[in-house]
């Protein structure tokens, strides 16, 4: 009876259990699973997840299977990237600079040392933003670098890897532009190429190669393949990050250098440019050997990205063990250099190399019997991408402005740095004085020539820029409203300057000054000249008046110049047996 009860309740309980019902429901499924009477329970997932999830899935497949889907994600994830490492590095150094220049400090020192950590701390960041990215921001670290007479030190000696950090563009990168540009092969072109380049920078790489159908060891100058892509947005994203800056800080404006990127990029990356600007200059040099000793490559052929020249190697000019070994003169490599330098710069018909560092310099040593330029080395100059014409009057004001520092007169100078610079105000103008002459302002007013610099004085000019109140703020306004063209020229006296002290030329620093001061006189002659009213006849009393006096002033100049130049040859030829 108890187990009749036990049985009946149990199966009562079993019957009526959901587990039961649901363990029965699953079976029954699994067994007739084509069953109307045993529908399945389906999970009912919300519209904006199914057409995610569809999305996602249909997104998935076309990036697996269809190349131009693929190819176009992929470089939107780049174009990400790259505006993500410009974003956050900006910010940071925003970050760092606001609140270093809104605290307050007991003494001037104690403000110079702070700047100079925060200086450290951003460059490094920019570093790191500059390296991520590649391409042109490589190059903006560059041009960074060798603003060493404007910059803290802390920024330019920061940027300096990038002089040897460039990405390198792959071979098979490298054939694929051949076939693409050219519709030949690297190996229809040459009978050997080096899958290594020689030499990497920002925009391109170099490598040595033979041409098959003669012979010839050619150096071939490909751009890299991914700055098709990328160039176009890095410059908007380099013009965006300084307005930015000139938002959050207008007393530091830096515009100016995204706009001078744009306006020069897109002609450094077209290779028929420089291969126009190669030959150009090489004319203009070709009766200016003796005094120049100038070696242009030879242009073999030229399309928009690929650049074949002759194969002309040397060794970094400031190499003194080479110079050495071939017995070269450092004095008149020193003054060669000098003269490639200034004939840019004054002579008529030339223009000025626009990116003038040591990596596109080399000395080569040459046999006395190849030599056809009277010295047994040759200056080989690289990289004619870009090129600039100096207005004749900034020639004239320039020329103006140097007479006056050798004449140490400051009032001059004050007027024709004005003239051909836009300095106005005597801070500065002590500012702009110690970058064009390299000097500490006060030494640069009464400018001995033969006096070297010291690296006490250098550090004094960078002292002076931290610790004297509002002269950071001048020098960003100076680099903002002056013409890009003096920029470009207080570059190249900065080159030359830093090769002489380099070359530590016998005959001193004064050498390369005197010959500066030669080129000066001739354009401030020639002006002169020029100036004659053409109203007054020609051969006529009032003609042959003026036409001597700006000749006889010439004269005396140019003889003054050559009794200092002898003397100096002199006493430095005694101090080198003292």
């Amino acid at each position: 009876m108890l187990k009749l009860s036990l049985a009946r309740a149990g199966k009562s309980v079993f019957h009526k259990s959901p587990l039961r019902t649901r363990g029965a429901d699953i079976v029954q499924g699994l067994k007739f699973s084509s069953s109307k009477a045993f529908p399945r329970h389906r999970t009912k997932f919300p519209t904006p997840l199914k057409v995610t999830g569809g999305l996602g899935i249909t997104g998935a497949v076309l990036y697996f299977t269809n190349q131009i889907f693929h190819d176009t994600t992929k470089n939107t994830i780049s174009i990400c990237e790259r505006v993500g490492v410009v974003t956050v590095a900006t910010f940071r150094c925003f970050k760092l600079y606001k609140d270093a220049l809104d605290a307050e400090y007991h003494t001037p020192r104690d403000r110079e040392l702070a700047l100079k950590r925060t200086h450290k701390r951003a460059a490094y960041i920019t570093l790191k933003a500059l390296e991520t990215n590649g391409g042109i921001f490589i190059k903006l670290g560059q041009h960074i670098t060798a603003l060493t007479y404007l910059l803290p030190e802390e920024w330019t000696s920061t940027m300096i890897p990038l002089q040897d950090r460039c990405p390198q563009s792959t071979i098979e990168e490298i054939r694929e532009m051949f076939k693409s540009d050219l519709d030949v092969s690297l190996d229809e072109m040459f009978s050997d190429f080096s899958v290594e380049p020689v030499g990497v920078a920002s925009l391109a790489q170099v490598h040595m190669a033979t041409l098959r159908n003669t012979g010839q060891k050619v150096a071939v100058k490909v751009q890299h393949p991914s700055l098709k892509k990328f160039v176009p947005l890095d410059v908007k994203l380099t013009q965006l990050v300084f307005a930015l800056m000139y938002k959050v800080f207008p007393e530091y404006p830096l515009t100016w250098l995204g706009d001078e990127m744009q306006s020069s990029i897109f002609v450094e990356l077209d290779f028929t440019n420089e291969a126009r600007n190669a030959q150009r200059t090489d004319e203009f040099f070709k009766n200016r050997r003796s005094i120049t000793a100038l070696r242009i490559p030879q242009i073999v052929s030229a399309n928009k990205r690929i650049l074949i020249m002759e194969c002309v190697i040397g060794s970094r000019l400031d190499n003194i063990q080479y110079l050495k070994t071939n017995k070269i003169d450092p004095a008149e490599v020193s003054s060669c250099l000098s003269h490639i330098f200034n004939s840019m710069i004054f002579e008529p018909g030339a223009s000025l190399h626009c990116d003038p560092h040591g990596g596109n310099l080399a000395i080569r040593a040459l046999p006395k019997t190849q030599s056809k330029n009277g010295h047994n080395f040759e200056i080989v100059l690289y990289d004619h991408g870009l090129y600039r014409d100096i207005p004749l009057e900034m020639k004239r004001d320039y020329s103006h402005f140097w007479l006056a520092v050798l004449d140490k007169n400051v009032p001059e100078m004050k007027k024709y740095a004005e003239k051909f610079a836009g300095i106005e105000g005597e801070q500065k103008f002590k500012i702009f004085l110690s970058a064009i002459t390299g000097r500490d302002p006060n030494t640069a007013m009464n400018y001995d020539i033969s006096s070297r610099r010291t690296e006490q004085e250098s550090a004094s000019i960078q002292t002076q820029l931290h610790s004297t109140e509002g002269a950071l703020e001048d020098l960003m306004s100076i680099l903002s409203h002056m013409p890009k063209i003096v920029l470009l020229i207080l570059k190249t006296n900065d080159l030359t300057r830093h090769l002489d002290e380099d070359l530590k030329s016998p005959l001193g620093p004064e050498r390369t000054f005197l010959i500066l001061a030669r080129y000066c006189a001739e354009t401030v002659y020639l002006e002169a000249k020029a100036q004659i009213p053409l109203s007054t006849k020609k051969y006529s009393l009032g003609w042959l008046s003026q036409t001597i006096s700006a000749w006889w002033s010439y004269q005396k100049r140019l003889n003054s110049l050559l009794v200092y130049d002898v003397y100096m040859m002199f006493a430095n030829f005694r101090k080198s047996f003292s």
